[in-house]
């Protein structure tokens, strides 16, 4: 019997940088220029679904309900979208889609936030996390206002303040080190920060004059009021969210990492964007999916989270548009035939903190793509674990396009967990893989990642996507 060589046996991740072309080195750096800029265009959801529009009509989709086209979209509450370019083949047969979520964690506004604090004649504003941030970041940090406010007639404010070099931007301000002692040094880092005490610095000057209460706060109002028509009651019904003013930028001595705000997870959003649109085939075999959810970093609940009915509804249209049956039988069929990437970023191994991770199952910067058979924590509560025959088609996929791949786990064991919107869709039937970028800080006000992974991933969402 003729005998193999051990390393043919044996299975190794490959280096992007390390075996890739010059030529391909230079194509994963100039896709990472438009994400860049990306990054500082989209910073919330509804900015984000506003550049996707613009990316979609610039290749010609339109709206589902427009007869005739074979490229269509659906935008659901300016939060959520849906966008196809249906095959040759019958839906029903099924679709290849990559889902992504586009919030990202952050600090909101309260419905009632300004006041006027006499103790320090400033005005400020109440303010409320949401999704897994660690509250000590965004104290002593500059942040910008984004976000959307409905006036009484039903108009709506698009606010953006301190995203421009001549924008002032605000701060949560932290407490000096020299007073610290006993109000944050002797406890532990999840309660030094209380979220009661974030509250948001907004201005600190009233009318000349001006002898009436809460001059400084009727001051500001004024300003709002000037600039965008509203008043204090407006307030009630808005969305405005605090995100670091910083801008996303190369990182790095060699530039071949990107650190930016919100890859987590819009990295993997722009990649399935970019993987739909990119010199698209004019009529592929199978039908091509991409849908971005809203509302994952708090559970995925809600009329835009990936819980909520508009992805089913989408399809069941999708069908109708192109004159199929979309029966509820005919719909969970079409579910059921159907393979997704749950588009989702991991955890890359940390230099500062390897230890929370089992390395032989993590993902490590520059070597592509990372799978997951499973998320969640734990006994792998709360994940999809998709099955060994799915992981293994996915694996072909990207084999035979050359892309740059590796598994690996979220951390140890029992260290923590997370989840992503695997699980929702696997529950409509479909065969579902956790597939995306490995980040480090993530959920940080600045999220590092790898140019070479950026890249790969795009390669391996448009492998998948027109795979039949």
């Amino acid at each position: 019997m003729k005998k193999v060589k051990q390393e043919k046996l044996s299975y190794e991740r490959r280096n992007f940088w390390k075996e890739t072309s010059l030529d391909e080195q230079k194509k994963a750096f100039a896709y990472a220029e438009p994400y860049i800029k990306f990054l500082n265009e989209a910073k919330t959801e509804r900015e984000t679904i506003a550049y996707t529009l613009s990316i979609l009509q610039q290749n010609k989709f339109t709206p589902l309900d427009k007869k005739g086209s074979h490229k269509v979209y659906s935008v659901f509450r300016n939060k959520t979208i849906a966008m196809a370019v249906i095959g040759s083949e019958p839906i029903a047969k099924g679709f290849n889609m990559v889902a992504a979520h586009i919030d990202s964690p952050r600090v909101d506004l309260k419905q009632n936030p300004l006041y006027e604090d006499s103790n320090c004649a400033l005005s400020c504003m109440h303010t409320h996390y949401y999704g897994g941030i660690k509250k000590y970041q965004w104290v002593s940090t500059p942040l910008a206002l984004h976000g959307v406010i409905i006036k009484k007639d039903g108009s709506l404010v698009n606010i953006c303040i301190g995203e421009k070099e001549d924008e002032p931007v605000f701060v949560i301000p932290d407490l000096l080190p020299h007073l610290a002692r006993k109000e944050q040094y002797t406890k532990n880092l999840a309660e030094a920060i209380e979220a009661g005490k974030m509250n948001l610095v907004f201005s600190g000057i009233q009318e000349p004059g001006d002898e009436e209460k809460e001059a400084i706060k009727n001051y500001a109002l004024k300003l709002l009021n000037e600039k965008y028509g509203i008043s204090e009651a407006d307030f009630q019904s808005a969305e405005l969210q605090l995100v670091p003013a910083y801008k996303a930028r190369n990182a790095g001595l060699d530039s071949s990492l990107v650190i930016g705000y919100g890859q987590d997870d819009r990295i993997c959003a722009y990649n399935a964007l970019m993987a739909l649109t990119d010199n698209l085939p004019n009529k592929p075999k199978r039908t091509m999916v991409v849908y971005f959810s809203d509302k994952e970093e708090v559970g995925s609940q809600g009329n835009t989270g990936a819980q909520s009915i508009f992805i089913q509804d989408f399809i069941a249209d999708l069908l109708a548009h192109n004159g199929e049956d979309n029966s509820s039988g005919n719909l969970r069929k079409t579910f059921i035939n159907s393979q997704i990437l749950s588009a989702d970023v991991t955890a890359a191994i940390d230099p500062n903190y390897p230890n929370v991770h089992e390395k032989q199952n993590a993902i490590i910067f520059n070597y592509g793509i990372g799978l997951s058979k499973f998320t969640g924590s734990g006994g792998k509560y709360g994940c999809n674990d998709a099955n060994a025959e799915f992981i293994a088609k996915v694996i072909r996929i990207f084999n035979q396009a050359g892309v740059f791949w590796q598994s690996g786990e979220l951390g140890k064991v029992d260290e923590g967990g997370g989840g992503t919107i695997a699980y929702f869709l696997s529950n409509l039937g479909a065969e579902v893989l956790d597939c995306g970028v490995g980040l480090m800080g993530m959920h940080s006000l600045y999220e590092l990642s790898s140019k070479a992974d950026l890249y790969s991933t795009y390669l391996g969402y448009k492998a998948f996507l027109q795979a039949t």
